[in-house]
């Protein structure tokens, strides 16, 4: 649904705002409830845009959450607290369809839906050696993104994240960073970089070396 919302949002728009013109030329026709009318549209247009605020991003997000949970990235369903990394390009022009096709063809994808309610899980990274890798975090209540591992923000070398829900109390080993999420879900999405077609094997090696654990 989220996708056909999104793939027709310029038709559905104009067909809704074709309909609302019509409702208003035929109001100021016949010369009566224009009052009423414009009442019951600034409330509908106020109403509107809150619940569109509030619920728009979950709707999204959630959208990710149930085709992770039901058939994954196209690899079959992904258990919570598990990454599935694609073995190969997610672009919209590849052979297979993907949860995550764009239009790139220069990354290689990593997917997972972290829950958090029973507690602290460890993000594993491998050594990638200098080559480029993201892994972001994405709140489910309003879509935005939290949290960056990855080349930009924490280098290239191996490690341990320890991710944790706003208000767990308790210890992490040293040195390990500590990730606070906003609620106890979240949507997880990694980015390897591949060079090309003979880097793809070394590429998806080491996606699939992110991985998940308890604290």
């Amino acid at each position: 649904m989220n996708r056909l919302i999104l793939k027709y949002a310029t038709p559905i728009t104009v067909v809704i705002l074709a309909v609302f013109a019509w409702v208003v030329y035929s109001r100021i026709a016949s010369g009566s409830g224009i009052l009423v009318l414009a009442v019951t549209a600034v409330i509908v247009w106020v109403l509107g845009t809150a619940a569109f605020i509030w619920f728009w991003p979950r709707m999204i997000v959630g959208g990710f959450k149930r085709a992770i949970l039901a058939r994954g990235l196209g690899g079959g369903p992904i258990p919570v607290n598990t990454l599935y990394a694609e073995p190969s390009s997610s672009s919209s022009s590849a052979s297979t369809g993907s949860l995550l096709a764009t239009g790139t063809d220069d990354v290689l994808y990593v997917g997972g839906w972290l829950d958090l309610s029973a507690g602290p899980q460890v993000l594993h990274v491998p050594e990638m050696a200098g080559r480029y890798y993201s892994v972001q975090l994405t709140d489910p209540t309003t879509s935005a993104n939290f949290a960056y591992v990855g080349t930009r923000t924490t280098g290239t070398a191996a490690g341990e994240f320890a991710i944790a829900a706003r208000g767990w109390r308790g210890d992490v080993p040293p040195g390990m960073p500590l990730i606070t999420a906003p609620g106890r879900g979240a949507l997880l999405i990694g980015r390897v970089f591949v060079a090309d077609e003979a880097d793809q094997p070394a590429a998806y090696a080491l996606a699939q070396q992110l991985s998940l654990s308890p604290l």
